[in-house]
């Protein structure tokens, strides 16, 4: 077979094919609602022990794919953590909100970053989360969170870039083209 026909074969197949707009739009959501379910199933301690798993999923669906989930995405995307989690009501819905305003106002002034700045920045973020929830979640234990904190904090950021490749994965799906009926 010529290489001619062999790429006309590859185009007859790609014909009446593309992406679901449900799986486009609601991939993104499902995995953010995943990661904050997932966090609470696996483990029972007295102390948080599991990184934030739905923030680590926002942050890195915002960051790879900035025009996916809007700004306002934070909100019901922080109820949901909230709801599951056991932090004040309204701690998540804000944070998450304040996080995806400050990422949309980073993504502005320097569109262009690397993925080591991705990382540098995804870890201040992640550690500002962290203290703040903490500290809402116990007001007059400043000294005894920071034990708790500082652990949780380094195991989120470690696990930032397999968080990353995860959501990669799941934006290939998002993207499957499946056939087209019209």
């Amino acid at each position: 077979m010529r290489w001619i026909d062999r790429l006309r074969l590859q185009d007859n197949r790609q014909i009446n094919r593309a992406p679901s707009p449900v799986i486009a739009r609601g991939v993104p959501w499902l995995t953010v609602i995943f990661g904050s379910v997932l966090q609470t199933l696996l483990f029972i301690a007295a102390a948080p022990v599991m990184p934030p798993l739905g923030f680590l999923f926002l942050l890195s669906w915002r960051q790879l794919r900035p025009g996916v989930l809007p700004v306002w995405a934070g909100l019901p995307l922080g109820l949901v953590d909230d709801l599951f989690s056991g932090q004040p009501f309204g701690s998540a819905i804000l944070l998450w909100s304040l996080a995806m305003i400050g990422l949309e106002v980073i993504e502005g002034r320097f569109p262009w970053r690397s993925y080591l700045i991705d990382w540098l920045l995804a870890a201040a973020i992640i550690a500002g989360y962290l203290t703040l929830s903490g500290l809402l979640a116990d007001v007059g234990a400043i000294g005894r969170n920071a034990a708790i904190i500082v652990p949780q904090v380094l195991v989120a950021v470690m696990i930032y870039p397999l968080a990353t490749r995860m959501i990669a994965a799941c934006d290939r799906l998002r993207l499957t083209r499946f056939r087209a009926f019209s």
